[in-house]
Parts: structure tokens; C-alpha cells; sequence
């Protein structure tokens, strides 16, 4: 039997490998897409990379749970939706078998009879700041998955994060009961007495609960991660996340309802274990979707993925920065709209990993500069026509010497000064007066060694 499957494995790779050219159409390029992305997003799971942040992210859940239903209850009581909020939360817990309708209402009590007028100002301040680390270590699972090392700034964090606790629940429930309402009008009614548009009806309610989990895993992938997320990325990634939970969470429904022995083996706590199991699972599915959104996002990104690790030598460094500076500047002296990280990794075609690296050096050294814009856009900090190329080299290759100052080495050797000194000047000598400007308008121009020293465009 392994054999059989050895060889099927291998069979359905070779069917999947690229024809002569390197370039395949229709069914064998999506399958072998496919393919690679499921190769890829359970690299990452073997890895640990994604069950590490869903085990951190069970551990914030189980201490947030109570103040995020708390402030959620007050705000749709003050709206007068509050009585959605059980079912919604008793289908979040519907895998858990029978006991499942026992701690939703539990749930709910507690949450009733949390009095948040007596907490006082130190006490709410409490409630909100335990509400708000919750979202916080979930932008940063999702800043990983995207690669992003920056998070939103702090006053745009707490306006952000505020935003979606006071008003997203309003519409997410004032939506979940205006579909219900609309399902129970006597119109609705009439139509389902009807043979095929009756069937039909059914059908779209019975795919209702996933197309709402689809919608909020959507609106999750595409306002957490402090990046612009395509929608239809989103919407991807969103799907695929949707339905594995759904699908997940009968499977687990039926795994509850079949271990009779956890209760024999945990007593009481057998339900408190299988509902972090259960969180676990609901976290690692949503990072999977993230995952998936972002390669929709980057394919090119998939070919990539197990050299996710790598980093830029200081040849390249100098190079990319460069290139960077030069596309910058064109975008500004051709009257274009300033260049965002997207559309730099359009142009170069590098990991957003890497060129994020490289703009942060560069914004640090007060070469560019971010604009206001959302997503910001990157300008000259300086006047190219001013700035020398060999200026330009000499700070780029200093970028990350405070991180290590060599000159403060007690060890000296003449040898090597020596050799960095004549490097200087081959630098001096090939550059000479070049500015930036220069090199934006192509206009640099270096001597070839092919052509007994002709002058030749770089």
C-alpha cells in the first residue's frame, strides 16, 4: 500500500511539473498553483510558525473573552440588539455538542450580571485595555503572516480598535436580525410554498451561517493587518477560511458526541479542555485563511516561500536601495503620484519583507519620506540634484554601522586600512561629481571594459 501511494504521489508531481517552455495553460498551471499553495501553507503549519501564534492567541482569548462580551453586551443593549448576541455565540460553541447551549447561557449570565458601572474609571480603563490586547495580538499574528514588522501607530491603533468595538457589533447583529426578520416576512413565506423558488430559499438559508463566517473572516483579513489587503484576497482567503470552519465544526460536533471517555478520564474539566481545543482550532483556521489571502495576494510569493529566511547581501543592499531612490525620484520628476510599498514590489519584484527593511533604513537616514496617504507613499527627502552618488553609496553601505562601530575595535592592522583606503578612492574615481539626479534621468555614465574605455550608458 505505501508503495502504491509512493508511486501515485510522485505521479501526480510529474503531471504537475512544467512543460517544455516552462509555460502551461488551463487546468495543469492552476492545479500545479494549487498544489504549491497547499505544499506551502502546511510547510508552515509543520513548522510551528502558525500553531505557535493560535496557541498564544487561546491563552489572550480565554482572558479577554468575558470584558469583549461585557463591552459588546453594553454597547447592542444601548442600540437594543442585545438579545442576538446568544445565538451568535451559541453557534461559535455549537461544535461543543450539548453542553454547548449550557455554556452559552452561562456565558451570558456572567456577562448580565457584570455590573460595569461599579468597575469606576481604574476598572474600566481595565476592561478596555484587556479588550484591546486582544486585538492587538491579533494584528500581530497577522502582521507576521503578512510579513509586516510595524504596527499601526498608537493613536490610530486606539481609534481603530475602538471603532470596531463600538460600532461593529451594532451592524454585525443589526444585520444578522434584519436577515432573520426577512426570512420570517409573510412574502418569504409565500415563496417557500413555491416548488423551485421554495427549494431555492432553503438552499441559501442552509448556506447562510457560512456566507456570514465568509463575511467576517473577509472584514477581519482585510482591516487587521497593518497593510493593504486586496478585497478580493480577502475574500479568498475569507472563503477558504469559512468553510473549513464551518465544515471543521461539525466533524468536531461529531468527535465530542463520540468520545464518551473524556468524561470519565477529565470529569468537570473535560468540557473546559475540549473548549480551548475547540479555540485553538477556530484561531489556526483563521491564520490559515490569512495565509491563504496572502499568497492570493503575492503568488509569486509561493516560489518563494521556503526562502522566506533569506536576506539581502550588502552588494544587493546598496543595489536595491538604489533602485528604490531612482524609482522614487522618476515617479516625482515624470509628475506621477508617489510610490507606495506595492507598487514597489510591482516594480522590483522583491519580498515585502525585504523592501520594507530597506525603506525603513532609508527613511531612518533621511533619504525619503512617508506621506500622510493611506497607504503612504514615498518621496525624496533631498534634492537629487544636490546629492552625489558617491554620497548616496557611502550611506547606504553605513546604514547598519552604529548597530556595530568597527572604529572603536582596539584591534588595528595598516594591511587592511590600507585596502578599505584604496576602495574609497576606486569609489572616488569612478563616481567623481555624479549626482542622484543623474542616475534618475539615466543620464550616469561609467566607463566599460570592453571597449578600451569608450563611454557607455550604465
Amino acid at each position: 500500500m505505501g508503495t502504491f501511494w509512493q508511486e501515485a504521489k510522485s505521479r501526480f508531481k510529474q503531471e504537475l511539473q512544467p512543460s517544455e517552455g516552462g509555460k502551461d495553460r488551463g487546468w495543469r498551471a492552476f492545479l500545479r498553483q494549487k498544489f504549491n499553495l497547499i505544499q506551502v501553507i502546511s510547510q508552515k503549519i509543520l513548522e510551528g510558525e502558525l500553531t505557535l501564534w493560535a496557541t498564544s492567541l487561546v491563552y489572550t482569548t480565554l482572558l479577554s473573552l468575558v470584558p469583549l462580551l461585557a463591552v459588546s453586551f453594553s454597547v447592542l443593549k444601548a442600540f437594543g440588539v442585545h438579545n442576538q448576541i446568544k445565538p451568535v455565540l451559541h453557534h461559535f460553541l455549537l461544535p461543543l455538542g450539548p453542553r454547548s447551549e449550557e455554556i452559552t447561557t452561562q456565558i451570558i449570565q456572567y456577562v448580565e450580571n457584570l455590573n460595569v458601572g461599579v468597575l469606576g474609571s481604574i476598572g474600566l480603563g481595565l476592561l478596555f485595555y484587556t479588550v484591546i490586547s486582544l486585538i492587538q495580538k491579533i494584528e500581530s499574528a497577522f502582521n507576521q503572516v503578512w510579513r509586516i514588522k510595524a504596527e499601526r501607530p498608537f493613536l490610530r491603533r486606539f481609534s481603530d480598535y475602538l471603532s470596531v468595538l463600538l460600532i461593529g457589533p451594532v451592524l454585525v447583529f443589526s444585520a444578522i436580525g434584519a436577515t432573520v426578520s426577512v426570512l420570517q416576512t409573510s412574502f418569504i413565506q409565500t415563496l417557500l410554498e413555491l416548488e423551485f423558488l421554495g427549494r431555492v430559499l432553503v438552499a441559501i438559508s442552509q448556506l447562510l451561517p457560512y456566507l456570514l463566517v465568509i463575511g467576517g473572516f473577509t472584514f477581519v483579513y482585510i482591516f487587521l493587518p497593518n497593510t493593504k489587503v486586496k478585497l478580493g484576497s480577502a475574500l479568498v482567503g475569507g472563503a477558504v477560511a469559512g468553510v473549513l470552519w464551518e465544515t471543521t465544526g461539525l466533524l468536531f460536533a461529531f468527535f465530542v458526541a463520540t468520545s464518551t471517555k473524556y468524561d470519565a478520564i477529565y470529569s468537570g474539566f473535560a468540557i473546559v479542555i475540549l473548549v480551548m481545543i475547540w479555540i485553538y482550532i477556530s484561531w489556526l483556521i483563521l491564520l490559515i485563511g490569512a495565509q491563504v489571502a496572502y499568497y492570493h495576494q503575492y503568488p509569486q510569493m509561493i516560489s518563494l516561500a521556503k526562502q522566506e529566511s533569506l536576506r539581502l547581501s550588502n552588494r544587493l543592499k546598496e543595489q536595491v536601495a538604489l533602485l528604490i531612490l531612482i524609482q522614487v525620484g522618476e515617479a516625482f520628476h515624470q509628475g506621477h503620484s508617489p510610490l507606495t510599498l506595492e507598487n514597489l514590489i510591482e516594480r522590483l519584484g522583491l519580498p515585502g519583507y525585504l523592501m520594507k527593511e530597506i525603506l525603513e533604513s532609508l527613511e531612518k537616514e533621511h533619504w525619503i519620506t512617508e506621506t500622510s496617504d493611506e497607504p503612504p507613499g514615498y518621496l525624496l527627502s533631498q534634492d537629487p540634484d544636490t546629492v552625489t552618488i558617491r554620497k548616496v553609496v557611502e550611506i547606504i553601505r553605513r546604514m547598519e554601522e552604529q548597530d556595530f562601530p568597527l572604529e572603536q575595535a582596539p584591534l588595528k592592522m595598516p594591511a587592511v586600512d590600507g585596502v578599505i583606503e584604496k576602495i574609497e578612492q576606486a569609489l572616488d574615481q569612478a563616481l567623481k561629481e555624479a549626482t542622484l539626479k543623474d542616475l534618475i534621468r539615466g543620464k550616469f555614465q561609467v566607463k566599460s571594459k570592453t571597449n578600451g574605455g569608450v563611454n557607455a550608458p550604465a
